[in-house]
């Protein structure tokens, strides 16, 4: 029988706060936003119904505590939280206490965010329901990792078993290097994941980064198409869009085909990405994780299916069935998003904080911002540097691409240095304008373009 939500608290801020906000305001249920000391007068707070403290700045002691939200959540009386991405968004402990307090977690189950949040699990899982994935495996002593780099061949990339966002993540091009980059990864994996365990998979250096969306209610599956990723820096994405191009059909058909397979497998329940490593090359690809909640991305996805994902998850979470099959879901034209970040591209892309003297966006057919950033606020210095997302949308990718660069061309956001630069420089190379590059594009761009800003483009 559905549990109707009616009053949900947001365990999260910024930008995907607003955006949860968005949709819950459009499906008539309240929202509470749980707040550090540092994002009480944030926008998210000012279009919220309610806001409740949490704690004081440092994530530790606000977003990252599960029993600050799970008492907000009970002080305000909310049916349900939403943990957005990042923070708590795939914990487990979060999903449990949940659970035992009777409160709905909008997202996966217990067992599932178990099942994917441990890399090596995951794996395992992958394998069971019939998909590649990259040679590799667990090492937890040098000796290990030395028989196993020779076994698979050099390059290799170390990776934390509890990891994400590139913490953790080490490529080793040789045997003298790996004792040093195993002792700095299972530090870094410690440190960022209260867990040491890594391990090693053969690195592609040529790859692309791919994902498939996928939403299940626990019975059914359907995948809402690609979206390629691969122009990253440090292992972060910057650049995102959908459909994935210049892929054959056969291995666009293969991927999704791969993806519903795999949350088949775990009876997943919620939205959901399965990423892939792509070797266009040899028309191949190989599973690399599932992420077990929102992604960042997912506005390209929405551009092309007219599907508000932030609403399938509630209705999922609420018990309801997902009221689709497959052959419900089109695809029509095609999204760029550009993550929108406050950092200093001409000195070494030093993050930013401070007050934003004034922000400029966009606006006209096909263009989304998604932001939490406008005139007058101040970023704080204790999160990620995302100030939101430009996206856009055209009839076919050519299209969205002449638009994204005329979009670029309109946003300013001055008083902090931001990313705006590098985007222009990307949507502005004839690589990316082909479309279909690869992981390697991006440090290949950096070492030549040009990203000194202008006289006054953050004053």
């Amino acid at each position: 029988m559905p549990q109707p939500i009616h009053r949900v608290l947001i365990a999260n801020r910024g930008e995907i706060a607003a955006r949860i906000i968005r949709t819950c305001r459009a499906l008539g249920i309240e929202t509470v936003l749980a707040a550090s000391e540092a994002d009480l007068d944030s926008v998210p707070a000012r279009q919220a119904d309610q806001v409740i403290c949490i704690g004081p700045p440092p994530s530790v002691n606000s977003y990252l505590n599960v029993d600050a939200i799970i008492a907000a959540a009970r002080q305000t009386n909310a049916d349900a939280i939403h943990p957005g991405y990042g923070f708590l968004s795939e914990n487990a402990a979060l999903a449990s206490a949940c659970e035992n307090n009777g409160i709905i977690f909008i997202g996966p189950t217990i067992a599932q965010l178990d099942a994917i949040g441990d890399k090596l699990k995951a794996r395992t899982n992958a394998l069971a329901a019939g998909l590649p994935v990259v040679p590799g495996g667990p090492v937890t002593t040098l000796q290990e990792a030395e028989a196993l780099a020779a076994e698979i061949g050099y390059p290799v990339l170390i990776k934390a078993v509890s990891g994400g966002g590139g913490r953790g993540m080490k490529v080793v091009d040789s045997q003298n290097a790996l004792a040093n980059a195993m002792t700095l990864a299972q530090a870094e994996a410690k440190n960022a994941f209260g867990d040491e365990r890594v391990y090693l998979e053969c690195y592609v250096a040529s790859g692309r980064h791919v994902e498939v969306q996928v939403l299940g209610d626990g019975d059914q599956v359907v995948h809402l198409g690609t979206r390629d990723c691969s122009i990253q820096r440090r292992y972060q994405k910057l650049v995102e869009e959908a459909p994935a191009p210049h892929l054959s059909d056969h291995l666009r058909h293969s991927m999704h085909e791969a993806a519903v397979a795999f949350a088949t497998h775990l009876a997943y329940r919620g939205a959901g990405t399965v990423e892939l490593l792509v070797d266009v090359r040899r028309d191949a690809f190989y599973f690399l994780e599932m992420n077990a909640r929102i992604q960042v991305e997912h506005p390209v996805t929405e551009s092309i299916t007219g599907i508000d994902l932030i609403a399938q998850q509630i209705r999922i979470a609420e018990g309801r069935p997902l009221g689709m099959t497959q052959d419900d879901i089109t695809f029509t034209g095609h999204a760029i998003e550009c993550r929108l970040n406050a950092e200093d591209c001409s000195n070494d892309f030093m993050p930013s904080p401070g007050r934003v003297s004034q922000a400029c966006y966009p606006a006209g057919d096909g263009i989304r911002i998604d932001s939490h950033v406008e005139t007058g606020i101040t970023i704080p210095p204790f999160y990620d540097s995302l100030l939101g997302k430009l996206i856009v949308w055209g009839k076919d990718r050519d299209e969205a691409v002449t638009r994204l660069q005329q979009a670029l061309a309109l946003t300013s956001i001055e008083g902090i240095a931001s990313n705006v630069i590098l985007h222009q420089a990307i949507l502005n190379d004839a690589g990316f304008i082909a479309g279909g590059v690869d992981t390697a594009y991006l440090p290949a761009l950096l070492a030549t373009a040009d990203l000194q800003p202008g006289t006054d483009d953050h004053a």
